[in-house]
C-alpha cells in the first residue's frame, strides 16, 4: 500500500524485472486498475508499477464530496505512487481517462517523466467535439445488446452482478473483434470488487477536465520537453481526430495508430503496441 499526504491508502504493486521503470495509470474515472496481463507481458523489458486510483477497487476514498476528488489530487496521488516506490524518473503510460492523468503529471513533474505514453485518449479539447459521434457509434456498437443494456443502465440501485453486466456489455463496444468482445470485457471485469464501480468519482474527476481551459492547456503542451508517444486504436469508438491539437502542440511526439485495434490496442495488435511503448 501506498500512503498519500492526505492518509488515503493506495493499492499499489511492483512486477517484472526490467530496467526501466514504467507505471500504469488505468482508465475511467471510478474504475480499477484492469492492467495485470498488460504488467506481465511487459516485465521483461520493464519493472512495471500498477495501482488502483483512490476510491476505486483495492485502494481507500475519501468523504468530502468534488473537493476529494481533483484533477490536482489525481496528480498528487500519482506523485504517492512514484514516492512511495521511491522512482526519480519513469516512462508513464496511462490509457484512456488515465491517459489525461498522465498528462496532466507530465505537465507538472516533467522532470520526472523520461517518456510519456499517451493511449487511447481524447485529447484536450471539448468534449463535445468528440462525444456525440461517440454516443452514437456506441449505441450502434451495442447492437441486439443494447436493449439490455439500456434495461440495466436504468436501474436505480442496481446490485453488484447487475452493475458488472452492464460494464460488461458496455466495455464489450471497446473491442475491435465482435465475436471475442464478451469474452474480452468479462476477463476486464474480474475480479469485481464490493465497491464497483466509483460513479460519483468519475462523474466528478470528468466535470474537472471539462472544465479546463484547453487553449492554456495546448500551450502548457507546447513546452513540455518530454518525448511522448500517441497510440491510437484506428477502430476506436471515439474519434481520433480528438487527439490532433494535442498531438500538433506537443514539440516532442511520435503517433502511432494500430489499424486493427480499437479502444484497448494491447489486446488487438499486441506486437504493435509492444513496440510503440517500448520504442
Amino acid at each position: 500500500m501506498i500512503t498519500t499526504d492526505d492518509g488515503v491508502r493506495l493499492w499499489a504493486r511492483r512486477t517484472g524485472s526490467g530496467a526501466t521503470p514504467l507505471v500504469l495509470c488505468h482508465g475511467g474515472p471510478g474504475i480499477r486498475d484492469t492492467f495485470g496481463e498488460l504488467a506481465d507481458r511487459l516485465g521483461d523489458r520493464h519493472t512495471v508499477y500498477r495501482w488502483d486510483q483512490r476510491g476505486c477497487g483495492r485502494s481507500e476514498g475519501r468523504d468530502g464530496g468534488a473537493e476529494a476528488y481533483t484533477l490536482a489530487r489525481a496528480v498528487a496521488d500519482l506523485e504517492a505512487v512514484r514516492r512511495g516506490f521511491g522512482l526519480e524518473r519513469m516512462v508513464l503510460l496511462g490509457h484512456s481517462w488515465g491517459a489525461y492523468l498522465a498528462l496532466r503529471y507530465a505537465l507538472d513533474h516533467p522532470r520526472r517523466v523520461e517518456r510519456l505514453v499517451y493511449v487511447s485518449g481524447v485529447g484536450v479539447g471539448p468534449e463535445e467535439e468528440w462525444r456525440p459521434a461517440y454516443a452514437e457509434n456506441f449505441l450502434r456498437a451495442l447492437g441486439p445488446r443494447r436493449r439490455r443494456w439500456e434495461e440495466l443502465a436504468a436501474l436505480p440501485d442496481p446490485s453488484p452482478a447487475q452493475e458488472r453486466k452492464q460494464c460488461v456489455l458496455r466495455w464489450a463496444t471497446d473491442f475491435a473483434d465482435p465475436d471475442r468482445a464478451l469474452q474480452q470485457a468479462a476477463r476486464m471485469a474480474t475480479p469485481w470488487y464490493a465497491g464497483g464501480i466509483h460513479t460519483d468519482a468519475g462523474r466528478w474527476l470528468g466535470a474537472a477536465k471539462r472544465a479546463e481551459d484547453p487553449a492554456a492547456l495546448l500551450a502548457r503542451c507546447a513546452r513540455l520537453d518530454v518525448e511522448t508517444v500517441v497510440v491510437d486504436g484506428a477502430l476506436d469508438l471515439r474519434p481520433r481526430s480528438a487527439v490532433d491539437s494535442l498531438v500538433a502542440a506537443l514539440p516532442r511526439v511520435r503517433r502511432v495508430t494500430l489499424a486493427d485495434a480499437g479502444h484497448m490496442p494491447w489486446e488487438e495488435d499486441w506486437h504493435g503496441f509492444r513496440a510503440a511503448v517500448t520504442g
